[in-house]
């Protein structure tokens, strides 16, 4: 009876010992296996596969400037393809290849994942089976086998770890390849932004403009004094006299228009007109469709769409601001963002004078080595989750800018945050706290201006008009000295 219970005990260690073989040979095969890199028509796509779900079927993995979403095409088995996107290239002829209901080339660009998935499945199958090998030599290294039972426990181990990695991705391996040669474009994959057509905007072309700034409180300069002669739209905005749009005119002598308006968003300010109250804001992006000649586009964009006023109140009342509810609202935040500042770098692409485009990422407007917000709930601590939040949208905006050949630029406030003795940002008494002050406005022209003196062309001083003039004609104010940072 004992011999029994012995025998019965060695079968289930060795049972257990196998499912443990191979799960650690998946595991391992499906997180080093490299991603199958596709390049088709100017774009590059990583294929591979996320991690396992225990649910039947379901969507697949697209990251997309570093933010994984789901993908709109869902899968059926455990495995399911990933998708990364690690170049874009935006230009006019690839814009609308990769556009939806196109005839022809989309065809090719579905074959092509299909093709990079089977070859990701191929390696893993692979890795697969050498980890099985390895793993199984350790064992029967450690229970000292014999070479004839030691071979029979490779064959073994490698037959049962293959039947449950292939068995287990069967489903999806066989499956997934038809789905993904249905993909027709991008937009395909990561859904659509619930964006409407941009309208058109009342006004004649502005040919002579050469540099258009679109954006939200920071572009607009909320806070900061207001232009001598405001016109309505500038008063429903919050424009003022100094903001790095005006700086930029002044330092280049370039004839910039700043449509930026505070409280803008990507769906209600940039792609499309934004309600404020007394007014509408046309959609700046069709405004500034009518820059016929413009060589140089800045947008600054996203922590309205993020919601980050709302964030930066609710860190001051709570005792964390990365609890797991606060981190949840975010990231589904984050994630839409993405999507609508996709469609945004889709259609800059298509504006009439090809300009080039720079991404303006925000600064830190905290420094938490000082204690001067301790008394409104902001402690250190609160102050790093904040950052770390910002940190999250400044990579999507970059990894975007890197990814479809644009320009990204950090303003850099080390030495002049909120706290310090000479800051860039506005005070709690401020009448926009949290904002660039006038000299932090020019820290991000001066930012801008190096960061375009790299690109060609090189436009020449404003035609007609004299430098740091708005398009109406109407003079901006100089800039003072002690905007210097």
């Amino acid at each position: 009876m004992r011999g029994f219970a012995r025998r019965i005990h060695i079968r289930l260690a060795w049972t257990a010992g196998a499912v443990l073989v191979a799960a650690l040979s998946i595991s391992v095969a499906l997180l080093v296996t490299p991603m199958q890199r596709v390049s088709l028509a100017g774009q590059t796509v990583g294929v591979g596969a996320a991690a396992p779900s225990l649910s039947p079927a379901g969507p697949g993995e697209l990251d997309l400037f570093g933010q994984r979403l789901p993908t709109t095409l869902r899968f059926a088995g455990p495995v399911r393809p990933r998708l990364a996107l690690t170049h874009i290239t935006l230009d006019r002829q690839l814009a609308t290849v990769f556009a939806p209901h196109r005839p022809s080339p989309e065809r090719a660009i579905g074959n092509a994942l299909a093709s990079g998935w089977k070859r990701y499945f191929a390696w893993e199958i692979a890795i697969s089976a050498g980890c099985a090998l390895l793993l199984a030599g350790a064992v029967a290294g450690w229970s000292r086998l014999p070479p004839r039972r030691t071979m029979v426990l490779l064959a073994a181990m490698l037959a049962f770890v293959e039947v449950v990695n292939v068995g287990g991705i069967m489903t999806t391996a066989y499956t997934a390849p038809s789905r993904l040669s249905h993909v027709t474009s991008i937009t395909a994959l990561a859904g659509r932004a619930p964006l409407p057509a941009v309208p058109p905007a009342p006004g004649p072309p502005t040919p002579r403009v050469q540099v258009v700034v679109m954006g939200d409180s920071t572009a607009a300069g909320i806070g900061n004094p207001r232009p001598a002669h405001p016109s309505r739209l500038d008063r429903a905005c919050q424009r003022s006299a100094g903001t790095y749009a005006v700086d930029l005119g002044e330092i280049n002598n370039w004839l910039v228009r700043n449509l930026a308006c505070s409280g803008a968003t990507i769906p209600g300010g940039i792609l499309g007109p934004q309600p404020l109250g007394s007014a509408t804001a046309p959609a700046q992006f069709a405004v500034a469709k009518q820059a016929t000649h413009a060589s140089y586009v800045i947008v600054s964009i996203g922590a309205d769409d993020l919601g980050w006023s709302a964030l930066l109140q609710l860190c001051t009342v709570t005792t964390t601001c990365d609890d797991s509810a606060s981190t949840a609202y975010f990231q589904q935040r984050l994630a839409s963002f993405t999507v609508g500042y996709y469609e945004l770098l889709r259609r800059l692409a298509a504006l009439p004078s090809n300009p080039a485009v720079l991404v303006n990422l925000y600064y830190d407007p905290f420094d938490t080595s000082q204690h001067c917000l301790d008394g409104v709930g902001l402690t250190p601590a609160k102050e790093r989750a904040l950052t770390g939040l910002l940190n999250a949208l400044n990579s999507v905006l970059a990894n975007g800018a890197r990814a479809t050949g644009l320009i990204a630029v950090r303003p850099d406030f080390t030495g002049h945050a909120l706290c310090d003795p000479e800051p860039y940002v506005q005070g709690l008494r401020g009448r926009a706290p949290f904002h660039p002050t006038l000299a932090g406005e020019l820290a991000i022209a001066l930012a801008d201006a190096q960061a375009l003196q790299q690109v060609v062309p090189v436009i020449s001083p404003g035609i007609g008009q004299g430098a740091g003039q708005t398009p109406s004609g109407s003079p901006s104010p100089a800039a003072s000295p002690t905007r210097s940072p």
